[in-house]
């Protein structure tokens, strides 16, 4: 057993499904939605407190990716919490996984005759 088995089990992304795009989408929406109502000023805990939550939610339904990072720390900005930037985030994270294979190819060996 490898030292980064229990890593990857951890980090593996689940298998992206209809329910699990929709829910990560709806959490990016609102989030987005919500900090835009908010104001450029915002509510200095609460504001953060719905990226942490849009964050959570969304690395649970889609699996977590590196893009989350900068979108999180994006946000803490004031101006640039009113972008829609959970939703874009979530949009590349779910177009980059449909992009890459499930798995690997399969690779015969040679044969030695």
């Amino acid at each position: 057993m490898k030292f980064t088995e229990p890593l990857n089990s951890i980090f593996r992304p689940p298998k992206l499904t209809r329910t699990r795009i929709g829910f990560a989408l709806a959490a990016a929406v609102f989030a987005d939605g919500f900090q835009f109502f908010l104001g450029p000023a915002g509510w200095v805990f609460f504001d953060q407190a719905v990226d942490v939550v849009a964050m959570l939610l969304t690395a649970w339904a889609i699996g977590f990716h590196l893009l989350l990072l900068p979108t999180f720390i994006a946000d803490l900005f004031p101006v640039v919490d009113m972008l829609p930037t959970w939703t874009a985030c979530v949009i590349a994270v779910i177009a980059l996984r449909k992009r890459r294979p499930a798995t690997p190819p399969a690779t015969n060996p040679p044969d030695c005759h």
